[in-house]
């Protein structure tokens, strides 16, 4: 994609590192909320605990198992897909320090679902610059692609499957990770429904 004198592509591209940056911030609700980590976090902590490596090194791993599943799904990556991985770590450090401290239990949930909702908004608008999915969404659009299904089924069937296999790893798992797992696929339905990015299902073809 070349953004040189090509005002819709800065558009596309802005929207992007928008969408990245609004992630960033609903992670570090749900991190600072400290009611568990998304699914897909507990099954990096299960390599982690399972291998002696660290999560950075073992969410990396988790990432490349990903990006792999996208070949017989036929996805593409593009330079949002690349700066997902690179940007959403970095942003939710920047808003890290802004947030204000949570001493009451019903303020850490408030947290939590904020941040979950904010993740979910945030993939849609992101998603919408068409410019390249994040490995793990990229991966839910394919599988929709290829069975018709509903992205909320989709999504909450790899969030139980990773969840479930995290934890018996060793991956911890709290209330907030439960609520994501069930939750955040059919939030981001809305949100890709919202965003005009919403898969439709093929119509099966007659057989001969």
């Amino acid at each position: 994609m070349r953004l040189a004198n090509n005002p819709r592509s800065w558009l596309k591209f802005g929207r992007l590192m928008l969408g990245l940056f609004i992630y960033g911030l609903g992670i570090a609700l749900m991190v600072h909320a400290s009611l568990g980590i998304a699914p897909w976090d507990v099954f990096a902590q299960g390599i982690q605990v399972q291998t002696g490596l660290s999560f950075g090194i073992s969410s990396v791993i988790v990432s490349v198992i990903v990006l792999i599943a996208w070949i017989p799904l036929k996805v593409k990556p593009g330079i949002g897909s690349i700066l997902n991985a690179l940007l959403i770590g970095i942003f939710a450090d920047v808003w890290m320090p802004w947030l204000p401290p949570l001493n009451e239990y019903w303020q850490q949930m408030l947290a939590f679902l904020i941040g979950m909702i904010t993740v979910a908004l945030a993939t849609g608008l992101y998603i919408s610059a068409k410019l390249g999915s994040g490995p793990r969404d990229g991966l839910m659009i394919g599988t929709q692609r290829i069975t018709g299904w509903p992205f909320w089924i989709v999504r909450t069937m790899y969030e139980g499957s990773v969840l479930t296999i995290g934890w018996l790893m060793g991956g911890q798992v709290r209330e907030g990770t439960l609520i994501f797992a069930i939750c955040i696929g059919y939030l981001m339905q809305r949100s890709m429904r919202m965003f005009g990015m919403e898969q439709k299902a093929k119509p099966n073809k007659p057989a001969k």
